[in-house]
């Protein structure tokens, strides 16, 4: 049988469910993905047409989504561009003869659209013409860079003119700060920009491509071009970085900002921006200090002063708020009093917009009282790029309430930005202006401790949101550093996703920043708790990466336990991205490891994973002793969760052997055992199993187990197990003879791998799919999808399914090609006898 068990470590825990859709939405998502191979070609429609054999105007129609193209059609398109048809087979099959829809659930619910604008600035002021030239770019070309020195205002348009289009723009309205001149951190790469654009619009994770940035960026253009966008791209370094984040065709647009001009975006006009006026400038500063007007307001009666305010802030917009600011908050102040304390700012050796940002920035930390401003100085050494009160906490070691307001005397002295609720940022030049500050201010050692309990905070709050999301085996809690006094609460596996989604940038720039100081324990725990995140929103990829590094540090520091845990999360994340042959390695050297820490927990763990990946290796008995093994393990541990998922294994394991009563049994003990998660994963293991086991006898049993199966997966958003779940029902639909209903199950389940784009996982479902397809008079799509398998089995170092797979292609050719079939079959039995020489 061709059953998978629900992964108690994280394994394939996907993003969004990935529910069938109606039929129109179907023929928009083929004519999506059609419209990427367009991309992919680099021709026009007519010449596309021309190579691939098909008139223009049909292909025009399939592209747009007006007509479902033939299969040949399809396949030429993906031939001329060098790509696999097979993967679009079932979409296009689906959109052919669209299933139903399943019943709604509140999960599928459509979400508000996105709106992550900062706040728009109440003082805007001036810009008339520029705006006029941002909209007339915008209209003609769906893009607009705007360029201009440091401080001139380029943010604040963009987001300005962003916040008068989004009535327009009514899908998403999106901010991204490439931080292309951030003083300590590289400009944000297009890889990960995109990721973050794709997810900002709510994309599975499983329909984003896992590496190449031209993927990426042809995935991001075709989600843009069935919505209306409007998206900033702030602060970019160069037309590079900016490329590949532009819209294609369709209506979205793009607002990108650079102290540079992108002289390489030639399709995108410019907008240069120059400092205010002297009358805008003389405009802001009244609006923004709250200044009356009038002959007795306070710049009316020194106009000397408020003009010199205006030298001195260069008729920069963010230094005239700086300044504008304190004259807000210190009504006894005159204009005078104002310039008097901004030329204290000035210091000789600046350049000239150094010297007044400088002014403005440290006239406006002089106005706070000690406390404050060392917590000022000490934001500069925050990684990340935003902030909430927990970490200021930390970083500053002040109780949680002590820390807000002292962020909130921040925000009102416009030295801390609050762009949404509770999050908060530093502007780049006052992230500068704090960063020299600590550097020049606070001794080394005191940074140093500041340093490390930001790490210690960000270690142990990722391990209470892990702790939170109920898809390990509870592990051993973090020991890095000292825990924070203050750490986030989550309410449920939902609250500590959405802190990991919001996090996730700073976790990984607090994992760099470790691995940069030599914080070795902090690297080594800040990815264990971060797997069930990775898996289930970021695949596998960036996870090995992750771990590779980790296990660099266990060894660094010579600790057996941390070298144990090291190298088996290496491996099972090597396991999950189907890297065999290494995974076999790291859990090799794993069990040495354990052994020598003498850690049963780590032990019970390491076997549990072995058992996933003796299965994949084509054993039969060895899983099922491995599985075994864990649960006792797990039980001498004292960990009863990790011994249900044992449990489960097991159960699974012996319906793999064709012992369906002790199968049976075995599920039934695991769903009695009490829980309070729905979607507990030994429960679905179980519940799935339990339903194989019984469907020859009790067919209809068998379908309510599995369609409750299906029902949670589904509400968890899981399509791995979603898949699973549907290919299950439809072997056992297949044993009702419904071979109807059986082929929807199949070409459903296929439908959700499809989106994973991990092709190896197919290799679990392919023997079972083919098999339906045989018995339903499908003898061509039997041999296609055997042969699939026998083409993916070894590569993956999976015998025991490339065993089936020659079984399966002799039993469809013994009516048509029985000397083919005898071939087949002997290599079967030689791949059966190699895996198990006894039993011959």
């Amino acid at each position: 049988m061709d059953v998978r068990p629900a992964d108690s470590q994280g394994r394939g825990t996907g993003g969004a469910a990935g529910a069938p859709r109606e039929g129109s939405d179907l023929q928009e998502e083929l004519a999506a993905r059609l419209r990427l191979l367009h991309e992919l070609s680099g021709l026009g429609v007519r010449a596309l047409a021309r190579d691939t054999g098909l008139s223009s105007s049909s292909l025009s129609r399939y592209l747009n989504g007006v007509t479902v193209p033939p299969w040949p059609a399809v396949v030429a398109l993906c031939r001329l561009v060098k790509r696999d048809p097979r993967p679009l087979r079932p979409l296009w099959e689906r959109t052919s003869n669209p299933l139903p829809a399943p019943p709604k659930s509140s999960r599928q619910i459509r979400p508000l659209p996105r709106n992550d604008l900062p706040r728009d600035v109440p003082d805007f002021t001036g810009r008339e013409e520029r705006l006029a030239a941002v909209f007339a770019a915008v209209e003609s070309h769906r893009a607009v860079s705007v360029d201009g020195m440091a401080g001139v205002g380029k943010s604040c348009l963009a987001v300005h003119a962003a916040h008068r289009l989004a009535a327009d723009f009514p899908d998403a309205q999106l901010y991204v700060d490439l931080h292309g001149f951030t003083e300590g951190r590289p400009p944000l790469d297009p890889d990960s920009a995109l990721r973050m654009l794709l997810a900002a619009l709510d994309v599975p994770s499983e329909k984003v491509p896992r590496e190449g940035v031209e993927e990426l960026a042809a995935c991001w253009r075709s989600e843009l071009a069935r919505r209306r966008v409007v998206v900033v791209l702030d602060n970019a370094a160069d037309a590079e970085q900016v490329r590949p984040l532009l819209p294609g065709a369709g209506p979205s647009v793009a607002l990108i900002t650079s102290r540079n001009r992108l002289l390489g975006l030639d399709e995108v006009p410019p907008v240069s921006l120059d400092v205010l006026s002297p009358e805008e400038s003389a405009e802001l500063l009244a609006r923004a200090s709250g200044d009356p007007g009038g002959p007795d307001s306070r710049l009316a009666r020194d106009p000397e002063s408020a003009a010199e305010v205006l030298r001195l802030c260069g008729r920069l917009p963010l230094a005239l708020r700086l300044a504008a600011a304190r004259l807000r908050h210190r009504p006894g102040w005159t204009v005078g009093i104002l310039v008097e304390r901004m030329a204290e700012g000035a210091s000789e050796g600046e350049s000239e917009v150094d010297a007044e940002f400088g002014a403005a920035f440290a006239m406006s930390v002089r106005q706070l009282d000690r406390a404050r401003a060392r917590l000022f100085r000490q934001l500069g050494l925050l990684p990340g790029e935003s902030f909430d009160a927990y970490v200021v906490a930390a970083l500053a070691d002040l109780p949680l309430r002590e820390a807000r307001a002292s962020l909130e005397d921040l925000l009102d002295a416009h030295l801390v930005q609050e762009p949404t609720p509770g999050r908060y940022r530093l502007h780049d030049l006052v992230h500068q202006h704090a960063r020299r500050a600590v550097a020049e201010q606070d001794a080394a050692p005191e940074r140093e401790r500041a340093l490390h309990r930001v790490l210690d905070y960000y270690v142990h709050a990722t391990a209470a949101a892990d702790a939170a999301m109920p898809y390990l085996a509870p592990g051993r809690p973090a020991s890095a550093g000292v825990a924070p006094a203050a750490l986030p609460r989550f309410a449920d596996k939902n609250a500590a996703f959405t802190w990991l989604v919001t996090e996730y940038g700073n976790l990984l720039a607090a994992f760099e920043t470790a691995a940069a100081v030599g914080a070795d324990t902090h690297v080594c725990e800040l990815p264990r708790f971060l797997r069930a995140y990775f898996a289930r929103r970021c695949g596998t990829s960036h996870l090995n990466y992750l771990f590779e590094r980790s296990l660099a540090a266990a060894e660094r520091l010579g600790d057996p336990l941390q070298l144990a845990e090291a190298h088996s999360d290496l491996g099972f994340a090597r396991y999950n991205a189907g890297r065999m042959a290494e995974a076999t390695a790291s859990y090799e050297a794993a069990g040495r490891e354990a052994a020598r820490a003498g850690d049963t927990r780590a032990e019970a763990e390491l076997a549990l994973r072995r058992g996933y990946l003796s299965w994949d290796a084509g054993h039969v008995e060895e899983p099922l002793d491995l599985f075994r093994l864990a649960g006792k393990l797990y039980e001498q541990a004292g960990s009863p969760t990790g011994a249900a998922h044992a449990a489960a294994s097991e159960a699974w394991a012996m319906l793999q052997l064709g012992r369906r009563e002790e199968a049976a049994r075995r599920a039934r003990d695991v769903l009695g055992i009490p829980h309070t998660e729905p979607t507990w994963p030994p429960a679905l293991t179980a519940r799935i199993t339990l339903g194989m086991a019984v469907a020859p006898e009790r067919p209809e049993e068998a379908v309510e187990h599995l369609g409750r199966a299906l029902a949670v997966a589904r509400d968890d958003g899981h399509l791995h197990n979603q898949a699973w779940c549907l290919n299950c029902r439809g072997v056992a639909l297949r044993q009702m003879g419904r071979y109807e209903e059986a082929l929807a199950s199949h070409r459903e389940a296929f439908a959700l791998l499809d989106e994973v784009f991990e092709e190896h996982w197919k290799i679990h479902f392919l023997d079972g799919y083919a098999e339906t397809c045989r018995l339903a008079g499908l003898p061509d799509e039997a041999l296609r999808l055997h042969r699939q398998a026998l083409e993916l089995a070894p590569r993956l170092g999976n015998r025991h399914a490339e065993a089936l797979a020659h079984e399966g292609i002799a039993v469809v050719l013994d009516e048509t090609d029985p000397a083919g079939a005898a071939e087949h079959r002997t290599a079967a039995e030689a791949v059966l006898r190699e895996l198990s020489p006894e039993a011959y």
